[in-house]
């Protein structure tokens, strides 16, 4: 806390203590085992000759350096950033403009030719011609076009859900695997505080002649392994954090830190209330709609086969007999040898496939499904025991052996064992809550958002 003694002007000579020694006296932590505290200044002391307009630099400069240190960033916020920066899913929603343009060119009919012949190119008796012909489209051709790209426009709106599904499962999934790694390393320098404390205890029996020098080494190398860790951790969360602000399409991780949130990614919903909504997702109705562009592609192609009719319109104008005549003309290509087989052969195998495609989604959707579910009811029931039972029991068992060293009833070996356990037990509750967390990610890549799905799991799962 800051100090709330009014600064007074005073001379240079009469200042008694520094600004540094004031904020030490306010901020100090009293309460902590490791403080040693100093002679208390009195209000008087914290009184110091600086001008005014160095002092409110002074202010400017603490407080842009706090709003710099307290960036933090929630899951709402990153999720924000990712779909308005994220350059994939940028390019994904340019899809949709150029289906427009290719619906908009479907669309258009063929342009008419103008044609000028000229019959001996003698001044005096030559022969012009001038036509205008029109290509009339036959069988259907401009509704078949429009049908392939209508349907290419859903698949381009369809493809832009499914890619927002996949970016904020992806999101989800780094910020909970940066929080993961933030809690890491406070734990790590938990387990750091821990074992510093041993060490005093160890070195304090040591000085008493109540232990041997041996354990003292022990503890320090406890001490060196926990310090290691924590340098672990803390690249480990700087690669999380760089992980996270890639998808938030950011160079840099712009935040210190995320705001703390429950790890826990809740009860997972019965996978029966998930596989009736297997056919409403983005995924399974984007492959559908691959089949309908593939049968309106079959379509097209059999339009393809009847030949257009050209109409043509025009005058003729002859210099030797000063006479003019209307000329109008008529021309189909004979469909003998070219019916376009080949095009609609090729067209229908591509919607068989598109079939076969959809059945495969539908089979691998419904496949994920269960096992991400399974994923996820395992790793849910292994946090709850860590949480009601082996932690807590892990924790109790560090209190109790070093409370029993204290009072010369345990060994250090008792000592570090405990702290062993405590620190891989810490390690597995975190594996589990990744195991749970991507498990979810995986349901909400396929479903999206799981606010909209019950979470009343079935009676299965209950008899489970």
């Amino acid at each position: 806390m800051p100090c709330t003694q009014p600064c007074k002007a005073a001379p240079a000579t009469n200042c008694r203590a520094s600004l540094q020694n004031c904020n030490l006296a306010a901020t100090a932590p009293i309460t902590s085992p490791f403080y040693s505290p100093s002679p208390m200044l009195r209000p008087e002391d914290c009184f110091v000759p600086i001008p005014r307009k160095i002092a409110l630099l002074c202010l400017l400069l603490a407080s842009a350096t706090g709003a710099q240190a307290s960036q933090v960033l929630s899951l709402p916020q990153a999720l924000t950033a990712a779909f308005a920066q994220n350059p994939e899913l940028a390019a994904a929603g340019r899809e949709i403009g150029i289906a427009d343009g290719e619906r908009r060119q479907a669309g258009l009919l063929p342009n008419p030719e103008l044609a000028w012949e000229v019959e001996d190119t003698r001044r005096d008796t030559s022969t012009t011609t001038v036509t205008l012909s029109q290509p009339l489209e036959l069988g259907g051709k401009r509704g078949a076009r429009l049908a392939v790209a209508g349907a290419g426009q859903a698949i381009a709106q369809l493809d832009l859900e499914r890619q927002r599904n996949a970016l904020r499962a992806d999101v989800v999934q780094a910020f909970h695997a940066a929080l993961r790694a933030q809690t890491a390393l406070e734990l790590a320098q938990q387990s750091q505080a821990l074992t510093e404390r041993g060490l005093r205890v160890v070195q304090g029996r040591v000085t008493a002649g109540q232990s041997s020098p041996v354990e003292a080494t022990r503890a320090q190398v406890q001490l060196a392994q926990a310090q290691a860790e924590v340098r672990r951790a803390k690249t480990q969360r700087s690669v999380a954090y760089q992980a996270l602000a890639r998808l938030t399409g950011s160079p840099l991780a712009s935040f210190d830190r995320l705001q703390a949130a429950n790890l826990s990614p809740g009860i997972a919903p019965g996978a029966d209330t998930l596989l009736d909504q297997v056919e409403k997702t983005a995924e399974w109705r984007l492959a559908a709609a691959q089949v309908e562009r593939g049968d309106a592609s079959l379509g097209a192609e059999k339009a393809q086969r009847i030949p257009n009719l050209t109409v043509s319109l025009g005058s003729q104008y002859s210099r030797e007999d000063r006479e003019r005549v209307n000329v109008v003309g008529l021309s189909m290509p004979l469909p003998l040898f070219d019916r376009n087989q080949g095009n609609v052969l090729a067209a229908a195998r591509r919607a068989d496939q598109a079939r076969d495609l959809r059945n495969a989604v539908a089979l691998r959707l419904r496949s994920e499904t269960r096992s991400a579910i399974s994923q996820w009811e395992t790793a849910m029931q292994d946090v709850e025991a860590y949480d009601r039972t082996i932690l807590p029991a892990a924790q109790q068992a560090v209190d109790t052996a070093t409370r029993g060293f204290e009072m010369g009833k345990f060994a250090f070996l008792d000592v570090l064992d405990a702290q062993r356990t405590l620190i891989e037990a810490r390690g597995l509750y975190l594996e589990a809550l990744a195991s749970a967390t991507d498990a979810r990610a995986q349901v909400e890549r396929i479903y999206g958002d799981l606010d909209g799905v019950s979470n009343k799991p079935n009676s299965r799962s209950n008899n489970d």
